[in-house]
């Protein structure tokens, strides 16, 4: 299964471990990423906010490329995810004549391609008793008229497809609340309480990590936890990583070609543990 790839700014960057494990993660599943090449930013997340017609340019070059190399264009940033099928509305509005490109986050494209038989019958490591609070963000599933991802206020395409490395999601409220953002640097005190309020969420949940889809909400929710804990009066440290990592290394794949040593909070750590006692 080929498919065009639009791995974004943050997968090459501040996020390397989201490029490394849903290009991993992707092979291993039989899914053939096709980067595009000469790839530019696609304006998340302050393009729109700054001018109309560029954030809808930006991306627009991006799917014009993609469309040489198929009709699906996948990318594992949910703000990618956000701008570019935004712009591939906006184009079929106007009656574009270019080829149209089906735009997909990682995720939804490999719930709907992925049966979770496949999974399980790929699983090399059991992740039974692992406590996961599945954290969709904002971007991935708002305006619900553009993006078209699941439900908007209870999504549970994460939850489905985690499940079945045998880790399991909790019932929390927090899901979709928004973490800050790219506020992180202008306005990193709302960032922590924005993420704190989640983070502290996702343990009274009883949930012993948190998975993301988004490089920039799995930032926030790392780099700030010393900040929120202050903010909070209590610690507020839990382990978050993305999904693509966490179905990684259920399929048996090494820890370190998926990034999970890159995290600040210990991740590969308590992956170990809960394995142990599994």
């Amino acid at each position: 299964m080929k498919v065009a790839y639009y791995p974004g700014c943050s997968a090459r960057g501040t996020a390397r471990e989201l490029g490394m494990s849903a290009e991993a993660l992707c092979e291993a599943l039989g899914i053939e990423l096709v980067e595009i090449p000469d790839w530019s930013c696609c304006g998340a997340t302050s393009a729109h906010s700054l001018d109309a017609k560029l954030a809808v340019a930006l991306p627009a070059r991006d799917l014009r490329i993609a469309a040489g190399i198929s009709e699906q264009l996948v990318t594992p940033c949910a703000a990618c995810f956000n701008r570019l099928k935004t712009a591939a509305k906006a184009q079929a509005e106007q009656g574009g004549n270019g080829k149209p490109v089906r735009v997909d986050h990682l995720l939804g494209f490999i719930a709907r391609h992925v049966d979770p038989s496949t999974i399980e019958q790929k699983r090399q490591r059991w992740l039974g008793g692992l406590k996961i609070a599945c954290y969709y963000g904002c971007l991935l599933v708002r305006p619900a008229e553009i993006t078209e991802f699941d439900d908007p206020e209870n999504p549970t395409i994460m939850d489905r497809l985690l499940s079945a490395t045998g880790a399991e999601p909790v019932d929390w409220p927090y899901k979709t609340e928004c973490c800050g953002g790219a506020f992180t640097l202008v306005r990193p005190s709302s960032v922590a309480r924005l993420s704190g309020a989640i983070l502290k969420a996702a343990k009274e949940a009883g949930a012993h990590c948190i998975v993301t889809a988004c490089p920039l909400c799995q930032a926030n929710l790392e780099f700030r936890q010393g900040e929120a804990s202050r903010l909070y009066g209590e610690r507020l440290g839990i382990p978050v990583l993305g999904f693509t990592e966490l179905l990684g290394y259920a399929l048996g794949i090494d820890p370190k070609r998926l990034g999970l040593d890159r995290h600040i909070v210990n991740v590969l750590s308590m992956l170990l543990t809960r394995e142990a006692n599994a």
